[in-house]
C-alpha cells in the first residue's frame, strides 16, 4: 500500500520508518527544505517518561488566574480575539479535575513507557547515534509545597511501571553534583533512572537516512495547500513545490502528522481536532565551565524548564526549553521569555555556560488540553491522525509512530492507549469531532 505522511518532524520521519519496515510504500511531505525543521528543530531532549503530569491538573486554574499577565510566567495564556483559544481553555479546565488528571497521567506514561522501549529497541537495531545519554532524569524542587504536590503524580506513575523514586535533596546533589549550589534551596526531588536524553533533531536527521535507504521518499519544500475527499475517502492532498508548481498527490492511506498545523487542514474535512498552538522557547549556548555544568538531564518543575547536556558533532552545549505561551500562530521570538531562562540558568548553574552566545529558538507545540495525543484511524476511513503530542512529541515518537503503522496495516497495537478509531478507545476530549464548523 503506498501512505503519504504529511509532516517530515518526529511523528513524521518515525511513522515513515515505521511503515516501511512494514513493507509499505512511504512518501513524506513537508513545507520545509529539510526534515525535522520546526518545532523538531532545538526541543529540550528528554525522553522523559517521568513528565507525564499533564498542565491540566487541579492545581493549574490558581496557577494560570496568577500568571496572567506575566510575561515571563512558565503558562502564560495571552489572551486573545480567538475563538479556537477559547474553546481550548474551556476544554483545558474540564480535564484539571483529578479524575481526569489520573485519567491522562495513565494514557501519557503507557504510550511513554511503550515509546522509550520502542526508542532503545530502534537504536540496537539500527545504531543511531544522537547525542543520547542514559543516566535518567532528575526532576528538583525549590519549593516544598511543590515538591509535596509531586509525590501522588510519582506514586501514581510508579503504578504505571514508570520508575520515577522520591529522593532527598541530598541524594540529587549526589546524583547530580552540579545541584551543589543551589542546595540549600532544594526541597527535594524525583529520579526516574530509564529515562533518557538526547538531540531530537540529529535523532530524526538520521532516521531520514535509513528511510531513504530503505526507499521512502521525501518531497521537501512542498506546501500542502488542501486535502481533498471525494466518496467519503480522502482522494489526494494538493500541494505547491519550491518552485511554486501545483501538485496533486495521490496514495492509498494517508498520515496527518503536521503538528499544531493540523486542525488547519482537518477542519475542511469536518473534523475538529482540540489541538492550539503552545509556543514554547529554547536557549542553546556552549559549555564554559564543565565542572559547574550538569551531565544528567534535569527538569525544574516550578520554572516549567528542562535541562540536557549535547555533546555531538555541534560541539558540547547546554540546551534549557520549556514554558508555554498560548499566543495563536505567532512565532515572534520574546525576548523577555528568552532572558528569563538564561537568568534561571545562571541561577542554578552559574558560569556553567557562555550566555553571551546563547542562541534562542522558539517552535509550536500542537497542544490537547489534555496533553494526551491523537492518534489512531478519523472519521475518513484512510486518513489517519498522529498528532497533538504537545511538550512530549520526543518522548512519544517511536511509539506513537510504530502503533499508527500497525494500524494502518491491520494489526494491533502493542500498548493500552485510546487510540482514535479503535473499538477499545474511550471517548473523551482527544477524540476527533465530526462538525461541519
Amino acid at each position: 500500500m503506498h501512505v503519504i505522511v504529511l509532516g517530515s518532524g518526529l511523528l513524521g520521519v518515525s511513522t515513515a520508518y515505521y511503515l516501511s519496515q512494514l513493507g509499505h510504500q512511504v512518501s513524506v511531505v513537508d513545507r520545509q527544505a529539510t526534515p525535522a525543521a520546526e518545532t523538531s528543530f532545538a526541543n529540550g531532549g528528554q525522553i522523559s517518561v517521568s513528565h507525564a503530569e499533564p498542565w491540566a491538573n487541579p492545581s493549574a486554574p490558581f496557577k494560570v488566574l496568577k500568571w496572567l499577565g506575566q510575561e515571563d510566567a512558565p503558562l502564560l495564556f495571552r489572551l486573545r480575539a480567538d475563538l479556537g483559544q477559547w474553546m481550548w481553555g474551556l476544554q483545558f479546565l474540564r480535564e484539571c479535575t483529578p479524575q481526569r488528571t489520573r485519567h491522562n497521567i495513565q494514557q501519557i506514561v503507557r504510550l511513554g513507557t511503550y515509546s522509550r522501549d520502542t526508542l532503545q529497541q530502534l537504536r540496537r537495531d539500527i545504531g543511531l547515534n544522537y547525542d543520547q545519554r542514559t543516566q535518567g532524569i532528575l526532576h528538583f524542587y525549590t519549593s516544598q509545597k511543590e515538591f509535596e504536590a509531586a509525590e501522588a503524580p510519582a506514586a501514581q506513575m510508579r503504578e504505571l511501571g514508570c520508575d520515577r523514586q522520591v529522593i532527598s535533596a541530598d541524594e540529587a546533589v549526589r546524583i547530580e553534583p552540579a545541584l551543589r549550589h543551589i542546595r540549600s534551596q532544594l526541597a527535594g526531588a524525583t529520579y526516574t533512572s530509564e529515562d533518557e536524553s538526547g538531540d531530537a533533531n540529529r535523532f530524526a536527521r538520521e532516521l531520514v537516512r535509513h528511510c531513504e535507504a530503505d526507499g521512502v521518499q521525501f518531497l521537501m519544500s512542498h506546501t500542502v495547500t488542501a486535502l481533498r475527499e471525494v466518496g467519503g475517502r480522502l482522494d489526494h492532498v494538493e500541494a505547491t513545490d519550491a518552485e511554486g508548481r501545483f501538485q496533486t498527490l495521490r496514495a492509498d492511506a494517508y498520515v496527518l502528522a503536521m503538528g499544531s498545523l493540523s486542525p488547519l487542514y482537518a477542519r475542511p474535512l469536518g473534523i475538529r481536532l482540540p489541538i492550539y498552538p503552545a509556543k514554547g522557547y529554547s536557549v542553546t549556548m556552549p559549555v564554559k565551565d564543565a565542572s559547574m555544568a550538569h551531565q544528567v538531564s534535569l527538569t525544574d518543575d516550578e520554572f516549567k524548564l528542562v535541562f540536557s547536556r549535547l555533546t555531538g558533532p555541534g560541539g558540547d552545549r547546554l540546551r534549557i526549553a520549556g514554558t508555554a505561551e498560548l499566543n495563536g500562530y505567532d512565532r515572534d521570538l520574546n525576548r523577555v521569555r528568552c532572558e528569563a531562562i538564561v537568568r534561571r540558568v545562571e541561577e542554578l548553574f552559574p558560569g556553567a555556560g557562555h550566555t553571551d552566545q546563547a542562541s534562542f529558538w522558539t517552535g509550536l507545540r500542537p497542544a490537547t488540553p489534555s496533553n494526551v495525543p491523537i492518534i489512531g484511524q478519523s472519521k475518513i476511513p484512510n486518513l489517519y491522525m498522529n498528532t497533538g503530542h504537545g511538550t512530549l512529541g520526543w518522548t512519544h515518537a517511536c511509539g506513537s509512530g510504530k502503533s499508527i503503522a500497525r494500524i494502518i496495516s491491520g494489526l494491533q497495537p502493542e500498548v493500552d492507549f485510546d487510540f482514535i478509531g479503535q473499538p477499545a478507545a474511550s471517548k473523551h476530549s482527544v477524540q476527533t469531532s465530526t462538525s461541519n464548523t
